[in-house]
């Protein structure tokens, strides 16, 4: 066993991994915000089909998706034992998992039409959202197969490739939209196709860069992950499925979560949704940087938990709740400093509700100063527990603290107590605190006293 690392070591060690994690979730986001403000400029109609589209697609990819971040904590684990051969196992099922989920979920895409009318949505919206789902549900295979070698290149600590190839698609994205959404270049004017097809080419060059690189590069070539491909290992494939469905189910828990609190706000009224959207975004960009801290620390407790190095384990711990709370409190003081900046990047000057969506959204984003330190004490917990594999009672806590308690908590705030949008937000705090509260005690009760041997 080498030297006991410094909490200064286990610092760097995090951020190495971590920003370039946090770069490649924030260039995710601008793909999102580059088809809504692109077709935002098309058509209302059209955007409005387009967040239904998306919003399907991003609920189903989020369940499937589990199996692609089980790989991450195997892959970290097996590093850390020096079995290389594991790593190539668990990687390549948690491909097969993610490939075969993908193919499972093309139906519900090809006939979501009728679904989203059952689901009480306009005729014209649910017709566009099922003809954007036709074509973008073709690229649901490669996201997720991108996710599973994200997964894999971060557990390797390269995490650099993962940045750059998503911030390659990101500006791939934007060119397709131009040309196909709108007929520029001499191409077609497709309009929500057109936004379709750019989201599945630019699905399909990600997968293509992260392959090639998995397959050529040296740091990855040695694990031969492509070898033998099409031969099934069974006993990994379980492996991998036990580990990632939970994973899964966690990450569709918190999403719902919010889905939740968009459709309550909207009962509110629309100004009151649209201040909501606002500062939504804005925590959501943060939230990134939790996440990719999260992941980063999900791969050193797996790397620990290979090595049976219990103080390296409980160190980086500490190290990562230290950095990811001081990164809040920075936001807590941004939130409420310079609300009134934030909100009006969002908004256009001569829009007539523009001060009243400013006004409500700042108090929202006050709320959101305690969402921070919550929800970045929880999503950190997750990403520790996934990384010494523990994800089934961590999926347990999540659906009771997001839907037994987030929600019922948020609809009374806001309703029979009658606060209205600053309850309904002050609901999702009390879940989020829940959640973080029995995550963080469970992974201190069961791995924050275990001694150099013991993980």
């Amino acid at each position: 066993m080498t030297g006991r690392r410094t909490y200064g070591a286990h610092g760097r060690a995090l951020l190495a991994l971590g920003l370039p994690l946090v770069g490649s979730n924030l260039a995710q986001m601008a793909l999102h915000v580059t088809d809504t403000v692109m077709l935002g400029w098309y058509g209302v109609t059209e955007l409005a089909a387009v967040v239904l589209g998306a919003s399907t697609f991003f609920i189903l990819f989020i369940l499937g998706a589990g199996f692609a971040q089980a790989v991450m904590p195997m892959v970290a684990a097996a590093l850390g034992r020096g079995d290389e051969t594991q790593v190539r196992r668990d990687t390549r099922m948690g491909l097969w998992l993610s490939a075969l989920f993908g193919i499972a979920v093309l139906p519900v895409m090809w006939w979501s039409g009728p679904i989203l009318l059952a689901l009480g949505q306009d005729d014209t919206v649910a017709a566009l959202a099922q003809d954007y789902l036709r074509i973008a549900g073709l690229g649901m295979i490669p996201a997720l197969l991108v996710a599973a070698l994200r997964s894999f290149l971060s557990a390797l600590e390269r995490a650099g490739i993962v940045l750059w190839a998503t911030v390659a698609g990101v500006v791939l994205n934007a060119v397709l939209n131009w040309m196909l959404i709108f007929g520029n270049w001499g191409a077609p004017e497709l309009g929500i196709r057109g936004a379709a097809i750019a989201s599945v080419g630019t699905q399909a060059l990600t997968l293509v860069v992260m392959g090639v690189y998995a397959a050529a590069h040296p740091a990855a070539r040695r694990f031969h992950l492509f070898q033998r491909f099409w031969r099934p290992d069974w006993p990994a494939f379980v492996q991998v499925y036990r580990l990632g469905w939970p994973i899964g189910l966690t990450g569709l828990f918190e999403g719902g979560l919010f889905v939740a609190a968009s459709l309550m706000m909207g009962w509110i009224g629309t100004m009151e949704l649209a201040a909501h959207g606002i500062a939504q975004e804005i925590a959501a960009v943060t939230f990134m940087v939790h996440l990719g801290l999260s992941n980063a620390a999900t791969v050193r407790a797996g790397r620990a938990l290979g090595r049976d190095d219990g103080p390296g384990l409980r160190d980086g711990a500490l190290a990562a709740i230290a950095m990811s709370l001081v990164f809040a409190a920075l936001v807590v003081v941004l939130f409420l400093a310079l609300p009134g900046p934030l909100i009006r990047a969002f908004l256009d000057p001569s829009e007539p509700q523009a001060g009243a969506i400013v006004a409500y959204a700042t108090a929202l984003l006050a709320v959101a100063a305690l969402f921070q330190l919550a929800d970045a004490a929880q999503v950190m917990a997750l990403g520790l527990l996934r990384g010494v594999q523990d994800t089934r009672v961590p999926m347990l806590i999540a659906s009771v603290s997001y839907w037994l308690i987030g929600i019922p908590a948020s609809y009374a705030l806001a309703f029979p107590l009658g606060l209205g949008g600053v309850g309904l937000w002050l609901g999702l705090v009390v879940g989020l605190a829940v959640a973080a509260a029995l995550l963080m005690a469970r992974f201190w009760r069961r791995w924050g006293g275990r001694s150099e041997g013991a993980a």
